[in-house]
């Protein structure tokens, strides 16, 4: 497993990695938020194809983008979302308040 991190894979995509747990979430919440109000894309793309595990910390730092984004303007969407956090999702009914990519 690898350890997790956010970063502009190209003008505005970020690409969400790694293992996601309590003990990286807040690093990852900060970082993503500045990455988000410092990209030049009025439309932000958050992949999280390359995402290993997800806890709940997962869809919290989703939540947390998507608050980020509507703050400054931005529209959010999301692509590649791993079958666990998918589930997680599921289970506490915000498939439908997540932007999920067709």
């Amino acid at each position: 497993m690898s350890s997790a991190a956010i970063v502009e894979q190209a003008p505005g995509v970020l690409a969400l990695s790694g293992v996601l747990d309590y003990q990286n979430g807040p690093t990852l919440r900060e970082q993503g938020g500045r990455l988000i109000r410092s990209m030049q894309a009025q439309a932000c793309v958050i992949d999280c194809a390359a995402v290993e595990k997800s806890s709940s910390v997962g869809l919290s730092l989703l939540l947390s983008y998507l608050r980020d984004a509507q703050a400054v303007g931005k529209t959010v969407s999301i692509r590649g979302l791993p079958e666990d956090m998918a589930g997680i999702a599921k289970v506490c009914e915000l498939e439908h308040v997540l932007p999920l990519e067709a």
